[in-house]
């Protein structure tokens, strides 16, 4: 994600829904801008595009965020693996589906951050890291 790319402080994105995609659980986090901090959201136990994506839905409608976040995994050195390509498509999925503008930011380790503060929810509480380091890259 280039600087380019995001929003600026002027723009109607200030709220936004982030995501750390699992094949059985979604982690879900919601943030803004204005105070960049974000908050865990009840994490999605959906298997499955189709439930995924309703679940996702429902999240949509009840925050109505200006954008969203996905968190895609890499490789320590930066190599993508098969959950890197599976997060992308789910990012792809939000735009076509939703109409929103969806941001990607590599969210290598925020399991293990999340696990390492004592999170009892380690989904949400990774879903929370990867849009704070989203909201931390604004200038």
């Amino acid at each position: 994600m280039s600087l380019a790319a995001m929003p600026s402080r002027g723009t109607a994105h200030q709220t936004f829904l982030a995501f750390d995609f699992g094949l059985k659980r979604t982690g879900v986090a919601t943030g803004n801008i204005l105070t960049r901090t974000a908050t865990p959201q009840p994490t999605i136990n959906a298997e499955g595009s189709d439930a995924r994506l309703k679940a996702v839905e429902a999240r949509i409608k009840e925050w109505q965020p200006d954008a969203l976040v996905v968190g895609v995994p890499f490789h320590p050195d930066g190599a993508s693996h098969d959950n890197t390509v599976r997060a992308q498509k789910f990012a792809r999925q939000l735009r076509g589906r939703f109409g929103l503008q969806v941001f990607e930011v590599d969210e290598r380790y925020s399991t293990t951050e999340a696990l390492a503060g004592g999170a009892l929810d380690a989904d949400a509480a990774s879903a929370c890291i990867i849009l704070e380091q989203f909201l931390r890259s604004f200038p």
